[in-house]
């Protein structure tokens, strides 16, 4: 049967994103997809504005930019909020030792990781640029290899379903690495050879070959590089191309199998995935449902088809964009 026991991620949200009212206002944003995620996940919620001592409400603060450095500055008081955000955010993510993902709060100046203003100076005045916020831009720096993402961000179909993928198949490698043997990560990467094949052939054949140590490398360092790689691979959302193939390539399966009405009914739902009209996990459901129906054990527990619970990918909360 397809995969539907899945290992919880540890994911840090921040706070204010469901858990806390929090924000600088005194607010709280209700999100449906992190409501919806919650379930699913081990979550670490933070507001490092307010583990700096900040107040709940709040006066705003704002990045500017000070010579080559970016700042952190309360307008209001004139407080400069950089070293005390630096210095939490360091102890802070360095107790993260389990960890797959984060949800970060999109344009915040301080967990924002990307498309936060920047300002000349503390006075009122248009922005200058864009940039991550002092705790977001430290998350990628540190963590860039795992799943990022700000809530605004993950209404987009196409990056919510990356972020799925990546987050649970981040957990079920750090479960594998909990086994430390050969044997778990070959079975693990025959699982997973689907996944990665929509994702990058090149990076597979890579894993490949780190699985099969020729050089009769130590377990520990050939773990250790199968995370990183692994990482890697699922690093860049797929090319809409890839995932064709591997679709294709299942069908070839179950093509004598099939009524020409069957067949068609699928290659529409291709084609309306081609055309960024649906998320993949659209057409992999369909074939899901033929490998259960013709009980396919060569293609039964592959993760491609059951990246994710597939309750959490809805179009209930999603932004127009799908691409």
């Amino acid at each position: 049967m397809p995969l539907t026991n899945f290992p919880k991620p540890t994911i840090v949200i921040s706070k204010c994103i469901g858990f806390d009212p929090c924000r600088y206002n005194g607010g709280m944003v209700q999100d449906k997809f992190v409501a919806r995620l919650k379930p699913h996940i081990e979550v670490i919620s933070v507001c490092p504005e307010v583990e700096i001592g900040l107040g709940i409400p709040r006066a705003p603060a704002r990045i500017i930019c000070s010579g080559d450095e970016l700042k952190l500055i309360q307008p209001s008081s004139g407080l400069d909020l950089s070293e005390s955000m630096r210095g939490f955010t360091s102890g802070f993510l360095e107790t993260l030792v389990k960890v797959d993902g984060f949800i970060l709060k999109n344009r915040s100046p301080s967990c924002g990781f990307t498309d936060v203003k920047f300002y000349s100076g503390p006075e009122r005045g248009p922005a200058i640029g864009r940039t991550a916020g002092l705790f977001g831009g430290a998350v990628l720096q540190k963590f860039g290899d795992l799943a990022v993402e700000d809530e605004g961000r993950l209404k987009n179909l196409s990056i919510r379903e990356h972020f799925l993928t990546r987050i649970f198949a981040l957990a079920r490698l750090r479960k594998l690495l909990q086994s430390g043997s050969m044997r778990s990560l070959a079975r693990f990467h025959s699982l997973n050879k689907l996944l990665l094949m929509a994702h990058s052939q090149t990076k597979l054949s890579e894993l490949e070959r780190i699985v099969a140590n020729s050089d009769r490398k130590r377990t520990a360092i050939i773990l250790n590089l199968y995370t990183r790689y692994f990482r890697e691979a699922l690093r860049k959302p797929v090319r809409r191309a890839s995932p064709i193939n591997v679709l294709m390539y299942t069908l070839g399966y179950f093509k004598k199998k099939l009524s020409t009405s069957e067949k068609l009914y699928f290659l529409e739902i291709l084609e309306a995935y081609r055309q960024g009209r649906t998320p993949l996990c659209s057409a992999a459901s369909i074939l899901r449902s033929w490998i259960i129906r013709f009980k396919s054990n060569d293609l039964c527990e592959q993760t491609f088809f059951s990246p994710f619970p597939e309750e959490l990918m809805t179009l209930d909360d999603s932004g127009g964009s799908r691409t």
